[in-house]
């Protein structure tokens, strides 16, 4: 069976309850989460084996950390050691027309300290047929995206699948480097990407292109341009959100394979419970579409936007959904009524 590793920081969340804002929480209800540690966690609930490659304090939030982990069936022998501090984000839930709000408290964190070669990535990746990072890693320090390299050479040369979500955070590039400057190196690995066109032209340095995700016939030039700049790349896809409001969204998909362009019809979420993290849902359940069959590409991009539109409805960073439930959705079954 395959077996996935992914590679990235996971955080303490400190969100606001019943859609308070900062300024009137009195308490915070306190979780974890973080964008490939979210995929690893939605990937043991389809029952993969995977793997979750990380930093974290040798102090008891780091041990808490690492309790939570285990508890979702993520595997974490490789876990390493050292730095001052979990990162932690704080989120203010929006409601209607006031968007969610995100501030992240994660310089110094035990990640973005991470010192270069501390990771025996030959040992970690032996046994693996697949890699998992995203554009967060990188975002976060130097020496996070040097060690991100450092993994995806090594998983290249040992001829694993390797995937990345784009996950452009402009909160997180403070380190005096720009995304053009630092992903193009890193995404010339990747065989999967996720991610808006215009994402990727902008952190590949180029001029963003404004794509009509409407005319079909346009994309596949797009996509195209993105292929000769990735020379491995083998599948990219878009999740398509169309934000009615916080509380309303309309979620569909679109995956080209170099030849075919797929689209996942739109389906209406609503109301939104939480939306942090349904972008690693839809990355999570096209990892797991692709690793189940990776010749029926329209059964993918299916399994993801049913994953990322059943995400919206779950509080936390995780996609807690079955199979059975992704499943259910996609025989057109969207009544949610009890099981009984």
């Amino acid at each position: 069976m395959s077996k996935i590793v992914t590679f990235g920081e996971i955080m303490l969340r400190l969100s606001t309850e019943r859609h308070l804002r900062f300024s009137q929480a009195k308490t915070f209800a306190a979780s974890y989460g973080g964008g490939e540690f979210n995929v690893a966690v939605s990937l043991a609930n389809y029952g993969i084996p995977v793997e979750f490659v990380t930093r974290l304090p040798d102090n008891e939030i780091g041990a808490c950390a690492l309790k939570e982990m285990r508890k979702f069936n993520v595997e974490s022998k490789n876990v390493i050691y050292g730095g001052e501090r979990l990162g932690i984000y704080y989120l203010e839930t929006g409601a209607g027309t006031r968007g969610s709000n995100v501030i992240y408290d994660r310089a110094h964190s035990s990640m973005s300290t991470i010192q270069n070669g501390s990771i025996d990535w030959e040992a970690v990746l032996k046994d693996a047929t697949w890699f998992h990072w995203s554009g967060i890693t990188p975002a976060i320090s130097q020496s996070a995206a040097d060690e991100c390299l450092i993994a995806l050479k090594v998983a290249h040369k040992l001829g694993i699948t390797i995937s990345s979500d784009l996950n452009y955070r402009s909160k997180l590039w403070q380190y005096g480097k720009t995304p053009d400057q630092i992903m193009p190196e890193l995404l010339k690995y990747s065989n999967v990407i996720l991610g808006d066109i215009d994402t990727a032209f902008f952190m590949l340095g180029k001029d963003k292109v404004n794509p009509n995700y409407q005319n079909e016939k346009s994309l596949p030039a797009l996509y195209d341009q993105l292929f000769k700049l990735c020379p491995n790349l083998k599948t990219v896809a878009t999740t398509l959100r169309y934000s009615v409001s916080a509380s309303h969204q309309r979620i569909g998909g679109i995956l080209y394979d170099g030849k075919t362009i797929f689209n996942a019809d739109v389906k209406e979420v609503t109301p939104v419970v939480d939306r942090v993290g349904s972008g690693d849902a839809f990355m999570g359940g096209l990892i797991y579409g692709l690793v189940k069959d990776d010749t029926d590409k329209q059964k993918a991009l299916n399994i993801a936007v049913a994953a990322c539109c059943l995400k919206h409805t779950i509080s936390g960073d995780y996609n807690l959904i079955t199979l059975n439930e992704i499943e259910k959705l996609l025989s057109g079954d969207a009544s949610g009524k009890v099981s009984r």
